[in-house]
């Protein structure tokens, strides 16, 4: 039996889904007597124009901070904001920032869509003296019919990517995720997962070449930056190893037209249509065939499961279908169903949730000041099985209207030709999917609310270890979660032990080799979060 999800459901839903060279030893104090802002704004005086440049004092300071938060419990009252905001509009200044910065001992943190699950791109744990690099003026998009690659700026949302794309090279596509407001720079920088990863890999082994700023200042592309540096920019997490301004895509060639469904089912329904029933078919259907052309991802929410599809085959929804009938039949796809659409409507479907969403929509840039969230990751290697998926819904899911779960199958390319270390993306061979989990609420940032959301992520999270992967218990990057670690800084700098508690899970057998590169590119660790890269100075 079908079910439908309500108003308020598919909206909390469609919010989750859119939650990323010296040896010189970085000068922590200026020389100067004044304060190392007041020299960093001198420094910067003629060299970016003075209205993008935000003081706390500015008028502008707190609209140019929220103007692209996703989560306002990193905009409240207790948070560590920025000394202040530079709103990049060139790499130019990108590069007088970091020089200045470096000059004057102040460090940046660098923003370009907004979406850090943990608000590092614009906010500190603890207090100290830092300024935000706003990407979000470097947004241009680079592409010409009939070309196969295409130079976007970090800044552009992946919405601005594929309505250029789309628009301008029809009958091409690129590999990106689900959410149209998502800033290509940390989309790229953490790997980059997405409906399309099964038939062209994540979004990062798409990258050709990057332009990125390193903590000298100087930019570089892929011959200059060296290998090492281009490996690790794709997938190593942002902010870590210099600021990278654009990327060169590798476009791949896509059908006229493409098929998309949204089917919801009902845990507890009975028969075969029950969604525990469904979700533990929905497991075998990633490991059997090798169908890199279907996607179905899933979203789960109270009693409801959510089957969203992508069919980058020929043959449309008359093709989806009969694949549906061979391998899925449990799920009850008919035709009304089904979507014929060209990639870019696809991809506003996905997004937006509705097939007739104009492409448009997917243009608008948005952030979200109301509703509190909190997310978690993991990967399954194994299938759970339609008891488990029943045991999830009854003790946890059907309790709570505002806990979301996002299944993204892998498998298909990603899991099978492409190779753990091609890029630092490690989770490829023997995954069968990632999980997102998500918890909303509203009143306040830390109150009784926050409390209770908290406790039911912390339960299900724990009641989730023995299904998932485990030594170690692995997580997304770009889903980022200071609660699996934070960073130590001993003798101002990052110390690698310290770090490795989180490292591993996000990276696993690649943490060493990110820190290596660091080491080389960033001795004095003047990119640094509560979760970058540490250096690792000694031989790798």
């Amino acid at each position: 039996m079908a079910a439908t999800m309500s108003g308020g459901n598919v909206a909390l839903a469609i919010i989750f889904l859119c939650f990323t060279c010296s040896n010189n030893v970085f000068l922590l104090r200026s020389s100067s007597a004044s304060s190392p802002i007041d020299d960093f704004l001198r420094c910067l005086s003629g060299k970016i124009p003075a209205e993008q440049v935000f003081t706390q004092s500015s008028s502008g300071f707190m609209a140019e901070l929220t103007s692209s938060v996703q989560n306002p419990r990193f905009v409240t009252n207790a948070t560590v904001r920025p000394a202040c905001i530079v709103a990049a509009s060139d790499a130019s200044h990108v590069q007088a920032a970091v020089r200045c910065g470096r000059r004057s001992g102040v460090r940046l943190r660098v923003r370009s869509g907004g979406h850090d699950y943990e608000g590092l791109s614009y906010r500190a744990v603890r207090a100290e003296t830092f300024a935000v690099l706003d990407l979000a003026g470097l947004r241009a998009v680079r592409v010409r019919a009939g070309d196969a690659t295409a130079w976007v700026d970090s800044g552009a949302t992946l919405g601005e990517l594929y309505y250029a794309v789309g628009t301008a090279n029809p009958g091409f596509a690129f590999p990106g995720g689900a959410c149209s407001t998502v800033g290509v720079g940390g989309y790229l920088s953490g790997g980059g997962i997405g409906l399309m990863m099964r038939k062209f890999g994540i979004g990062a082994d798409n990258v050709l070449d990057a332009m990125i700023v390193n903590a000298n200042g100087e930019l570089l592309d892929r011959g200059r930056m060296g290998e090492d540096l281009f490996w690790a920019i794709r997938g190593g997490g942002g902010e870590s190893f210099g600021v990278v301004v654009s990327w060169r895509l590798k476009l791949s060639m896509v059908p006229p037209t493409v098929a998309v469904f949204t089917i919801a089912k009902t845990a507890g329904d009975g028969g075969g249509g029950d969604a525990a029933a469904l979700l533990a078919k929905w497991e075998t259907l990633i490991l059997q065939p090798f169908l890199p052309d279907l996607t179905i991802r899933v979203v789960l929410q109270g009693r409801t499961a959510l089957f969203q599809c992508l069919y980058l085959g020929s043959g449309g929804c008359a093709r989806l279908a009969a694949t549906m009938r061979a391998y899925f039949p449990e799920l009850g796809m008919t035709a009304s169903d089904c979507h014929d659409l060209t990639w870019l409507r696809a991809m506003a479907f996905i997004s937006l949730g509705a097939a007739d969403a104009p492409p448009e929509g997917m243009l608008r840039r948005t952030n979200n000041l109301g509703t509190y969230v909190k997310s978690k990751s993991d990967y399954v290697r194994r299938p759970m099985g339609a008891a488990a998926w029943s045991a999830l819904f009854a003790d946890h899911l059907a309790s709570n209207n505002a806990g979301v779960l996002i299944l993204e199958p892998h498998g298909g390319v990603v899991g099978a030709v492409i190779p753990d270390m091609a890029t630092p993306y490690p989770h490829r061979a023997g995954v069968l999917y990632n999980i997102q989990y998500g918890v909303f609420w509203w009143g306040d940032a830390e109150g009784e609310s926050s409390a209770a959301a908290r406790r039911w992520l912390d339960a299900l999270y724990a009641a989730m270890e023995a299904a998932v992967s485990g030594n170690p218990r692995e997580a997304f990057v770009n889903y980022r979660d200071l609660d699996i670690g934070e960073n130590a800084v001993v003798g101002g700098v990052t110390e690698y032990e310290s770090a490795r508690r989180w490292g591993e899970r996000y990276f696993m057998g690649n943490f060493r080799r990110l820190a290596a590169v660091k080491g080389r590119v960033d001795p004095g660790d003047y990119f640094r979060n509560e979760q970058s890269i540490p250096p690792l100075l000694q031989p790798y």
